[in-house]
């Protein structure tokens, strides 16, 4: 399996990063896409693959909930950051009026900016929406035709939204979110929508602990959680987990262009 999106730049790994992996290999984990979500964190997320060749990968961006760090000289380490081999898309970047840690209009210029970037530099984008497809969508459509490919992570929107993306020939990432009877139901029903060729399964770590996994003192997701995604999505799906695991990692390779 591959997880194409774990911030394992936070610092709640800071302690325990090692063993983190060691976990993460243990559940058939071959490899993680380490999500930048900010300055700091994309830069530590380029360290973290570089020091984990063939293993870790990386993303950078900026999250729609740093949207007011953005600015031309952020624009010009991105574009520095994506000369690396190691940061194998760009984002995560989007929309979220869910939390609204951003003025909307500094979200929007974020993101619009970022898919500029992104278009002339030529590698996928790892995209963030939440409660904000409205303004999401139009904006993504603009520059879909100049983007190479891109993946609607974490996604948990309707089955109408997920039409929207499916449209614009976008992959979709599949979290943890599915294992909840309770706020899952929806993606549940909805995941089976999704082309076997467009999914991507991920943990989206520290956050999304899935609710089926066995739980621990630090209530701490992390990639070894992996399984209980795919057993979940390879259930709504009617499929066996060995073939969902098999089919995103080729999927992941392909999207990310992996070895």
């Amino acid at each position: 399996m591959i997880d194409v999106g774990a911030n394992l730049a936070h610092d709640s790994f800071d302690h325990d990063r090692d063993a983190v992996l060691e976990r993460a290999a243990a559940a058939g984990v071959d490899a993680i896409v380490v999500t930048g979500s900010s300055r700091d964190s994309s830069v530590k997320a380029l360290d973290l693959a570089r020091a984990h060749p063939g293993r870790l990968y990386a993303t950078a961006g900026l999250h729609p909930h740093h949207a007011g760090d953005w600015t031309p000289e952020l624009g010009a380490l991105l574009r520095d950051l994506a000369a690396h081999p190691e940061v194998v898309a760009m984002g995560e970047c989007g929309l979220d009026y869910f939390r609204n840690f951003a003025p909307h209009e500094a979200q929007r210029r974020a993101f619009a900016g970022q898919l500029r970037l992104v278009a002339d530099i030529g590698k996928p984008v790892f995209l963030h929406q939440r409660d904000a497809h409205a303004d999401f969508l139009p904006i993504l459509r603009e520059f879909r035709p100049q983007l190479c490919d891109a993946v609607v992570h974490c996604f948990t929107d309707t089955r109408a939204a997920l039409d929207d993306y499916l449209a614009l020939g976008c992959h979709v990432g599949i979290t943890g979110w599915i294992c909840d009877e309770r706020r899952g139901r929806e993606l549940y029903e909805t995941a089976r929508h999704i082309p076997d060729a467009r999914l991507l399964i991920e943990t989206d770590a520290p956050y999304l602990l899935p609710r089926t996994a066995p739980k621990t003192a630090h209530r701490r997701n992390e990639p070894a959680c992996l399984p209980w995604v795919a057993r979940a999505l390879a259930q709504a799906r009617g499929q066996d987990e060995e073939t969902v695991a098999r089919l995103t990692a080729a999927n992941a390779r392909r999207f990310f262009r992996l070895p």
